[in-house]
């Protein structure tokens, strides 16, 4: 925890216009005494599934995996927060009253601004913050519905090629990293990995995966089922 320099309130308002356009009184109020201001390392648990939602994050810098499932065991990605987005799971849970129906861990150092469960209430009674706030969900509902499809009509393989491009050449993951962000386990994704490397797509190494013919992949993430 720690107090918001002048960097940290000019990059506030820059990422989330809509904070800013609040009215003067509301926003200092809320930014100085209804606001918790974090700087945390990768790999924090920001909040667990089925724990009440204690504040509503601000992403400054870094970004959060929200996942469902055990944080120890297999789980399903659900979106990332980058800076300037918003976390829908814990809007929800606090628009609803609820406990949280997923968990958020950083994936690299974050600085958050969360502010509390009244300061959100305070600032949904501006229209424009409100129509913002909403909007955020409209969009991650289109992504969660496309994440649904295909969960349940593409074959792992082809959500394996989809996940391993637009990154690059080389991308530094783990195969269990991979695992969590598709809602499998590790094991599937090792098999896949080195099949994929038989075929002469791509070459494995210590969390590093180097794409050799990203044209295959990319036709295997389409549904080719000649591919392979």
């Amino acid at each position: 925890m720690s107090t918001p320099t002048a960097a940290d309130l000019q990059r506030l308002a820059e990422l989330y216009p809509a904070v800013a356009d609040l009215p003067p009184a509301l926003r200092d109020d809320v930014l100085a005494r209804q606001t918790i201001w974090l700087e945390v390392p990768a790999g924090t648990t920001l909040f667990e599934e089925q724990s009440p939602c204690q504040g509503f994050p601000m992403v400054l810098g870094g970004e959060v995996r929200v996942a469902r499932g055990s944080v120890q065991g297999r789980s399903l990605e659900l979106y990332r927060i980058g800076p300037g987005e918003l976390c829908v799971v814990s809007a929800s849970c606090l628009f609803g009253h609820s406990l949280l129906s997923a968990h958020g861990e950083t994936t690299a150092p974050t600085r958050l601004a969360v502010m509390s469960p009244a300061a959100l209430d305070a600032c949904c009674a501006h229209e424009p913050f409100r129509r913002f706030v909403f909007g955020v969900f409209a969009d991650r509902l289109a992504d969660l519905m496309a994440l649904a499809e295909a969960v349940a009509f593409q074959r792992l393989d082809q959500r394996l090629a989809a996940a391993l491009l637009g990154h690059g050449e080389v991308l530094h993951t783990s195969h269990q990293t991979l695992a969590d962000e598709l809602g499998t386990v590790r094991e599937m994704v090792t098999r896949l990995l080195r099949r994929f490397e038989r075929s002469g797509w791509l070459v494995l190494g210590r969390e590093r995966i180097e794409i050799r013919d990203a044209s295959a992949l990319r036709r295997l993430s389409a549904g080719d089922a000649g591919t392979v």
